[in-house]
Formats: structure tokens, C-alpha cells, sequence
């Protein structure tokens, strides 16, 4: 039996932690396939295969930075959430705020998990095992 690759959407403006991600997820055992955009409009044209995303596949988890240029990542979660197309998609919040309201807000408009960017490289594999355990 051949397993499928999860597809994974990582929302990142920041390319050296995006690139942390993807050496991190390399470490998985998990079988995915990585995309990464680096705004919430690049995002949400993604997922709704817009633009130059028209062939782009149906992620099976988002991974979301709240800080992002443009359309933040509370208000992509808010359309991720509002899209009768979307709105099933697991969104795993992973951010440098540890601000409670964040946490609490995040929560609030139905984000799946919601982790802080670690600031040293054994934390931040750690945090990538995590995410790899949430991912359906």
C-alpha cells in the first residue's frame, strides 16, 4: 500500500524561518509535499487556486504566521474559516507572538493548534515533531 504525501501549506514571509521549516520537516517521517507563499492574499489565492496558483493541490493542513504583510494572519484565517471550500482545512497557527490575546483571538476564529516560534534550532525541530503529530 503506497502512502499518500500530505500537503502541506506554510504561510511564511520570513525565508530563513520558512527554510528552518522545511530542513526541520525533512527530519519527519512524514511523506508531504511543502508549499510555501510568503503573504496572506499569495495564500488565500493558493487555496482558492487563483492566479498563478491555478494547478496548485488542496492542502491537507495550513501552517500560518499571524505577522505576515498585507492580509494578516488572523483575517486569512478569518476567510479560511467564512469559505465553505476552505473551511475544513486544519490551520496550525505558528508565530513569534506569545501574546495571550493572540492565543485567545486565534482560538476564538476556530485555529486548529496554536505553537510559537522557538528561538534555538533543537527547540524549533521539536516544535516541527509537533505540528508533524497534528497533521491528519
Amino acid at each position: 500500500m503506497k502512502l499518500t504525501a500530505i500537503q502541506i501549506l506554510l504561510v511564511e514571509d520570513n525565508r530563513g524561518d520558512a527554510r528552518l521549516c522545511s530542513e526541520a520537516l525533512k527530519e519527519s517521517p512524514l511523506s508531504y509535499d511543502l508549499y510555501v507563499v510568503q503573504d496572506g492574499t499569495q495564500a488565500l489565492n493558493f487555496l482558492r487556486r487563483e492566479e498563478s496558483f491555478v494547478n496548485a493541490p488542496r492542502p491537507n493542513v495550513v501552517i500560518l504566521d499571524l505577522n505576515l504583510p498585507g492580509k494578516n494572519g488572523l483575517e486569512v484565517l478569518d476567510d479560511i474559516r467564512s469559505d465553505q471550500e476552505l473551511h475544513d482545512i486544519p490551520v496550525i497557527i505558528f508565530t513569534s507572538s506569545a501574546s495571550d490575546l493572540d492565543v485567545l483571538i486565534a482560538y476564538k476564529k476556530q485555529a486548529n493548534a496554536y505553537l510559537v516560534k522557538p528561538s534555538n534550532i533543537s527547540e524549533f525541530n521539536e516544535v516541527i515533531d509537533a505540528i508533524t503529530a497534528l497533521c491528519p
